[in-house]
Formats: structure tokens, sequence, C-alpha cells
């Protein structure tokens, strides 16, 4: 009797072992699945195995002290310090990060790896004051204030081997592929000027002008139409804002609509996840069929007066304080990241591998 009963108790033993060890391995595999699963709080998108968000921290107007600020997947910032005068724009393009100093009057030319940015060129514009850029087959477009001009930059050569030029000052430049639109902020005395140009790349000529009100200042294309952010001025310098489209497909319509003064905008327009979005009321919202702004979806409600600039790229939005903050927030409007980098940051690019 005493036998059977030590037999009983070492199966029993022996069974919760084995028990144990398959809940132990339960245990592993849910944790594993659990720590690979995807959640709306990420700012990295896990498709990638490495992403670098680039951040132009403009720095002092007349100083040296515009830098880049970098930020890799796990949230790590390290910064590429005392870059010029005014980091204007950024541009990412294959492997390298391009790079506009509008008062250095320069472009430069950085190499990107997983490490972060290593210079491989340094191109003069000669005083031209650039301020935004585009690429279309191997060449740099980009325009110029104090030229009044779009100049072409070879990227085979890394010589500047055109210009085009125009009539006011050219500020945003963006292409379907095969022609680029350029607007025209200003005139060439700072009041309003009030058009956007569609440029041939292969003759360097203007082949259209649309008139698309006062003071366009950031350009998209979406579904076949040009939207236009528009900020502009009276006498005393009291800001106005609009929202302009060109309609490529229907025999160029314009349309146009103004909001006034007061209506806290900013001056830049952008694609998320297919539809155009305008800065407003210290983040983003996007536009309805008759351009007016549609506020129930507004993603970012910062404090206006602090708002530098904002960006989006891919399913997030990147807004840029003037205290020298970057805030990433959902398209559910949940701030996931605040990060920390340099002075007046004004323009966004990420690089994924």
């Amino acid at each position: 009797m005493k036998v059977g009963i030590n037999k009983s108790l070492k199966l029993n033993l022996k069974m919760n072992k084995v028990i144990q060890k398959q809940i132990l391995i339960l245990i592993l595999i849910l944790i594993s699945f659990l720590s690979c699963e995807k959640t709306d709080d990420t700012i990295i998108n896990n498709d990638y195995t490495i992403e670098l968000l680039f951040v132009a921290n403009e720095g002092n107007f007349g100083s040296e002290d515009g830098s880049i600020s970098i930020i890799n997947q796990n949230g790590e910032i390290s910064t590429v310090e005392n870059i010029g005068d005014t980091v204007q724009s950024l541009l990412v393009f294959n492997d390298q990060l391009f790079v506009i100093v509008n008062n250095s009057h320069k472009i430069k030319v950085y190499n990107i790896s997983e490490d972060g940015l290593m210079l491989d060129y340094e191109i003069s514009t000669n005083n031209s004051s650039p301020r935004e850029m585009v690429i279309i087959d191997n060449k740099l477009y980009f325009t110029n204030w104090n030229t009044k001009d779009v100049k072409v930059l070879n990227l085979l050569s890394y010589s500047i081997e055109s210009s085009i030029t125009l009539e006011g000052l050219p500020e945003s430049i963006i292409s379907d592929g095969v022609n680029l639109f350029v607007g025209i902020m200003m005139n060439e005395d700072y009041t309003d000027a009030s058009t956007v140009v569609k440029i041939n790349p292969n003759t360097n000529q203007v082949i259209a002008t649309y008139d698309v009100g006062d003071g366009p200042t950031s350009l998209i294309l979406e579904d076949s139409k040009i939207f236009v952010a528009r900020t502009f001025y009276d006498s005393n310098w009291n800001a106005f804002h609009g929202t302009s489209s060109i309609d490529l497909n229907s025999n160029n319509t314009v349309n146009i609509v103004n909001y006034g003064l007061g209506t806290a905008c900013g001056g830049s327009i952008h694609s998320f996840k297919g539809s155009p979005f305008r800065s407003f009321e210290g983040g983003v919202a996007s536009i309805k069929q008759d351009l007016t702004i549609d506020e129930s979806t507004l993603i970012g409600n910062y404090d206006a007066q602090n708002v530098y600039s904002v960006e989006t790229i891919g399913d997030r939005v990147y807004v840029g304080t003037y205290d020298g903050y970057v805030k990433v927030l959902t398209e559910n409007n949940i701030e996931i990241a605040d990060y920390k980098v340099g002075d007046f940051p004004g323009d966004f690019e990420m690089w994924r591998q």
C-alpha cells in the first residue's frame, strides 16, 4: 500500500514539473509577442530597422549657430553644431541630406548612415539668399531671394549650371515629376506678390502663371491639385491668411479663400494621410473642399504664439516651438514625445533604412 502511494506521488511530481515547464514556455512566448507588438505609442515605424529624424534649427539670425538635431528610433538626440547662419530647409535624397543655409548663402551635402551625418560637399550660392529646394533627375532646383531666381545644381558635378530668372521673390518649390511649380511670395520691394509659376525644367522657361491671391508661402500637390497656403500683410504689418488651389485637371481653375484678420493659421500646408492639412491654432487641421478649415480635425493645440513650425511625416505630426522643443503627435492627437533641440526648429526630414 505504501509502495502504491509512493509511485503516485512520484507520478504527480513528474506531471507537475511538465505542467510548470509548459506554463513557463507559454509565458515566454507571450512576452515575446507583446514586445514585438506595434502600438500607437511608438514614435518610430517598426517596419524599418533604422529611422533618423533631422530637425533644422535655424539659430539666431546674423550668427553661425544654426544646427541640425538628429533623433534616432530610440529617441536619442545628437547634434551637428555651428552649421552656419540660418539653417533654412532640409531635403533627404537617397542616403544624402541637403541643407540650405540661407544667410551663409550655401548648400551643405551630408552622407547619411545609422551613425548620423558626415559632410560630403559644401556649395556656395554666391550671396543668393537660398530658400527652398526640390530634386528632379539628378538636379537640385532651389529658390533664391537676392538673385530672384531658381538655380539649378547638377548633382553629378555639384556645380550650379544655370538659373531661371523670375519676377519677385520665389519661396516654395514643388514638382509633379515633370514640371516645377514655384510660389512668388513677395515682390522685389517686399510688397505682397500673388502668383505661382509653372516651369519646364527641360527648357528652364516659365510656361504658365497662376494668380492665387496675395502671399503664396507654401505649396503641396495632392490629387492633381496644387494647394497654396498664403500669408499676407496690411500697411501696419498685421498678418492675414488664406488658402488657394489650382486644379490641374480642370482647365487650371483657381479657387481662393481668405480667412481674415485674427485667424491663427501660420504659413504652411501639408499632405497628411492623403489629404491637405493646413497649419492652424497651434497645430494642423484638414482643408475642406471649399478650402475652409475643418476645426474638428485639429491635431496639436499648442499656444499659437509659441509654435514656430509644423510638419507631417507618415502618420505623425511634428510641432517645433519658439523655445526650442519638438512635439510629436499621433493622428489621434496624442503627444507621444517631446524633445529639446536647438533654436527655432523650422524644418523636418526623415531617413529610413
